[in-house]
């Protein structure tokens, strides 16, 4: 037979604050024979900013739906919430496990779900538990990987890289199986 929809999709769902675009003040050297064996970079920098990223990792293919913002207020967690719409079928219902960040319990995000009924359902991780929710071994790898050292010449180069990042892993989205032994 053929594979239905599922009725429910469940989006493990966070976000990275502070996010530091950091300009470098020198050109970087490249490798030179007998002087230095790869690229030198100098250790000072120009902050130029930062950004948050508000990410959902969606459990059932492995793909990322992420908006970037200068914070992450209730304003931009509903943002958040009007793309996940956007992105599925009107009868799925979308439940996002998430930690209790007061964007996430404010009286805004109160009135969008009541204008959603039925639509999204909310399971929190426990206080100080937020290692149970899978988005944020993305959050470190993108943090070991992409963001490591990087330089860039604006904000807007920053949060270009990062669409570029995810883009990347949806390309080829891995889906997360929980096993316990």
């Amino acid at each position: 037979g053929t594979l239905k929809e599922p009725t429910t999709v469940t989006i493990s769902y966070d976000e990275k604050p502070a996010i530091q675009a950091l300009a470098t003040t020198t050109p970087d050297r490249p490798p030179a024979p007998n002087q230095y064996p790869s690229h030198l970079r100098d250790y000072e920098y120009e902050r130029l900013g930062t950004v948050s990223l508000l990410a959902g990792l969606d459990l059932h293919t492995g793909r990322v739906s992420e908006i970037v913002r200068d914070r992450h207020a209730s304003a931009d967690f509903t943002a958040r919430l009007e793309k996940l719409d956007a992105n599925y079928p009107a009868q799925t219902r979308i439940r996002l496990l998430l930690d209790s960040h007061s964007a996430h319990i404010s009286k805004q995000t109160k009135a969008y779900l009541d204008l959603h009924p039925q639509r999204f359902e909310f399971v929190f991780t426990p206080k100080h538990g937020s290692r149970l929710n899978i988005v944020e071994t993305m959050f470190s790898k993108m943090a070991r990987t992409m963001l490591r050292d990087i330089r860039v010449a604006s904000k807007l180069e920053l949060i270009a890289r990062i669409h570029l990042y995810y883009d990347e892993i949806n390309a080829d989205p891995v889906i997360f199986r929980w096993t316990y032994k």
